[in-house]
């Protein structure tokens, strides 16, 4: 059976979340494998709407879920997501949901950091979520990090927490900011550990044994490609690989396991945050935009920063990630315009070329080189085959497959699941 990596071809807010779900239904188990509760995705089933931050999307239909080593777990704001979708009706047992055994945590120190660094940054901040995903990432990779597998020994607990507090107490000394009692963290790690760890599994194996079982297997990634910490816009990235080859690293399979990479594009571009936009419109078209496609963070709330497809940096994240075929969301935002722009290039230092640079200030200076085409007054909204979109609209995705040199693999018309065109099915692969 094939499997299907998803991952986003912008800088997140792709609408992973509608296309997760269309694709779970046909999954046997999903993972997530990178990336913590800084993400979010959403989902709209019968009328209910989930906001899932953590929990793979596959938990809200009762397929196997899987936590992987890649993503960095707050437990506590893992265990406030299940008690708010079982507020829905849905109820995740153990049996339903697995959380890698060496997956890092997300402590409270690790959000306080966050937060405090990136006051003190003034203006050069990057944006962060402020929800200690860069710490505990920092503390994973320094090998100072407590792990799921960690909450079952109070002794292990005790010299962590130790170890972790001489490293974070001292920065915190240096913030001017008030240091972390060790006590006290301590007996909230000790409190939390009984709820965890029922959900704690050898996934690596799990994984084995879904592979000899022939079962499919989705994983879903956060975040988009541009934010990837190598290959994104550095350093207003996160703090996590985003690109596909991390759903192998991140899960514990090999590569070859991934199969077909679905790379997930809006038809237009947004972007959370601070950081390079070539193509962003802080005008009247900008802010339409995002009226129109309800541009507004899941998790932070926060108004996106909306502007024209960039078809330069979609290719470059689809070569980078090795991705198959996009998934072009919210075609339907594009309806009653006059005209359309692409971006097809970058004038930098009066050359143009065909990448965004990986050099902090050249990205700053790049400007867009448009190509312009028609639009159309029709509505897209709810088409569910090629023959209900009006000629321009057809006109325009099949220009963005030539530029980012990719097929559209689906097309989505709206938030509702069906309204979906779907023009190959990753899975048949």
């Amino acid at each position: 059976m094939a499997n299907v990596a998803v991952v986003g071809a912008q800088w997140g807010d792709e609408g992973k979340g509608k296309i997760v779900d269309w694709l779970s239904e046909r999954a046997d188990v999903v993972v997530r494998f990178q990336g913590g509760h800084n993400a979010g995705h959403t989902l709209v089933i019968n009328g209910v709407t989930y906001k899932l931050s953590l929990l793979p999307s596959g938990v809200v239909r009762g397929k196997l879920s899987i936590v992987g080593n890649g993503v960095v777990i707050d437990p506590w704001a893992l265990l406030a997501e299940i008690e708010r979708i079982a507020e829905k009706g849905v109820r995740i047992t153990p049996e339903v949901l697995k959380i890698a055994e060496n997956a890092a945590l997300i402590l409270p120190l690790h959000g306080h950091i966050d937060r405090a660094r990136e006051e003190a940054s003034g203006a050069s901040k990057i944006g962060t979520t402020g929800r200690g995903i860069g710490p505990a990432y920092e503390d994973k990779v320094a090998r100072r990090a407590i792990r799921v597998c960690d909450l079952a020994d109070e002794a292990v607990l005790e010299e962590k927490v130790e170890r972790l507090l001489a490293h974070h107490n001292a920065l915190l000394r240096g913030l001017g900011m008030p240091e972390v009692d060790g006590a006290g963290l301590l007996a909230e790690i000790k409190a939390v550990a009984p709820r965890i760890l029922p959900f704690a599994d050898v996934v690596w194996s799990r994984l084995d044994e879904v592979r000899r079982a022939g079962k499919r297997v989705l994983f879903e990634g956060a975040q988009g490609a541009m934010l990837d910490v190598d290959h994104g816009t550095y350093p207003f990235v996160t703090s996590s690989n985003t690109v596909s080859g991390q759903a192998s690293g991140g899960s514990g399979v090999g590569p070859g396991q991934v199969g077909y990479v679905l790379g997930i594009c809006k038809a237009y571009t947004t972007r959370v945050g601070a950081g390079p936009f070539p193509t962003e419109q802080e005008n009247e078209i900008g802010n339409l935009i995002g009226d129109r496609g309800h541009e507004f963070g899941t998790v932070t709330g926060r108004r996106r920063r909306c502007g024209w497809l960039d078809a330069v940096l979609v290719r470059q994240a689809i070569k980078v990630g090795g991705i198959t075929g996009i998934a072009l969301t919210k075609l339907d935002v594009l309806d009653g315009f006059d005209e359309l722009k692409i971006c097809v290039g970058y004038r930098l230092d009066g050359q143009i070329i065909q990448h965004l640079p990986a050099s902090q200030t050249a990205q700053a200076r790049v400007e867009p080189v448009y190509e312009t085409i028609p639009g159309w007054k029709e509505s897209t909204v709810g088409a569910r085959s090629w023959k209900e979109l009006p000629a321009a609209a057809i006109k325009y995705v099949r220009r963005v497959e030539e530029l980012i040199e990719c097929p559209v693999a689906l097309l989505s018309t709206s938030p509702e699941r069906d309204d979906t065109i779907l023009v190959h099915d990753p899975f048949a692969d």
